[in-house]
């Protein structure tokens, strides 16, 4: 692809300032086992990380800009943000989903698998990357009145816009499109089967991700994304399509919850006593809005577990952290005394 404008996948005179002299600048499109896509102005490029970078546990993603030397990733240039999880499993290890993105569209499909809890979760973590949430309800076409559900959404995804469409009928597609503008970049994210890859084929004109056929007996579309992609949209804006996400462990998220719960954190600041735990005490502002049915009493319980697993992560990231110093020191007493036998 000779002569590609890097501008349309977002570079500018910013992120030039922050380039090396002599590096080749380009945009991670896509991330493989051990290598990278990145589309340079000359060409799109298969490569990877130099044994320094390795070593020092660089961190790449999808969206990330780098600098190119001698066909290999030189270096990744600071982020304006970034979209991290805690890594699946029972590892204390960020992941980065996505990078250096705009707008995040949290993708799920209406009808029995809704779940206003998961978008809360999906909510907190992109308000913590510095990219601005937006939910998207698809399959509209399936139900004859989609607006409870719709309206039970927007009950917790509190000034957040909520796209209601159907890729069958095109509700709501020509919208959703214009929300990503040239030289912007959006993620979709959700669970596997919600609709992401039709998105992006809509919005591309043709199949550029794969999509099963939906099963007769199942209301979810059958999403075959295996890896997260950077897509140039035609007439401007770029779109990473990611695989469905099974667990959304949160990050380092304290920002995000009280955006994402910015209803209960408000309540909270009006409780009687500073240091009230909101279970029982006397002048609780928060108790007196769920009894007055003002806060929903399942959004307050999911406020509680969210902050209780920020404690725990931070608490094994504090654990880990003092494992990695106790051995750091163990290797420099180590290193001293075999200096000093041989002296």
């Amino acid at each position: 692809m000779p002569d590609f404008d890097l501008g349309d996948l977002g570079w500018n005179a910013a992120l030039a300032e922050q380039l090396d002299p002599g590096l080749i600048p380009g945009r991670v499109t896509a991330a493989h086992r051990g290598a990278y896509d990145v589309q340079t102005s000359g060409e799109l490029v298969r490569t990877r990380l130099p044994g320094r970078l390795l070593h020092e546990n660089a961190d790449v993603a999808v969206g990330d800009w780098v600098g190119l030397g001698d066909g290999l990733i030189r270096t990744v240039l600071p982020r304006h943000s970034a979209l991290v999880r805690n890594s699946a499993g029972r590892t204390t290890e960020a992941q980065t989903l996505a990078s250096n993105i705009d707008v995040a569209f949290i993708v799920s499909s209406l009808g029995p698998d809704l779940e206003p809890r998961r978008i809360e979760r999906y909510l907190v973590t992109i308000w913590e990357s510095g990219a601005t949430p937006e939910v998207v309800l698809t399959k509209a076409d399936r139900l004859e009145d989609p607006w409870p559900m719709v309206a039970e959404v927007e009950s917790v995804a509190l000034g957040v816009p909520v796209h209601v469409t159907s890729a069958v009928t095109g509700q709501g597609m020509d919208a959703l499109r214009a929300r990503i503008q040239p030289g912007a970049t959006a993620v979709l994210v959700g669970s596997s089967g919600v609709g992401k890859s039709t998105i992006v084929n809509s919005f591309v004109g043709r199949e550029q991700m794969a999509v099963r056929e939906v099963r007769e007996d199942d209301d979810e579309g059958q999403h075959t994304t295996s890896h997260r992609e950077l897509i140039l949209l035609p007439g401007g804006g770029v779109l990473i399509d990611t695989p469905g996400i099974r667990e959304l462990q949160l990050w380092d998220s304290a920002e995000g919850i009280g955006e994402a719960f910015s209803d209960v954190e408000e309540l909270a600041g009006a409780c009687r006593f500073n240091d009230c735990t909101h279970t029982s005490e006397p002048g609780c502002a928060v108790l007196a809005a769920v009894e007055s049915g003002e806060l929903d009493r399942d959004r307050l319980q999911s406020w509680f577990k969210l902050q209780r697993e920020l404690r725990a992560i931070a608490i094994r990231q504090d654990h880990l952290l003092r494992k990695q110093e106790t051995r750091r020191w163990k290797l420099l007493s180590k290193d001293a005394k075999s200096r000093t036998r041989y002296r």
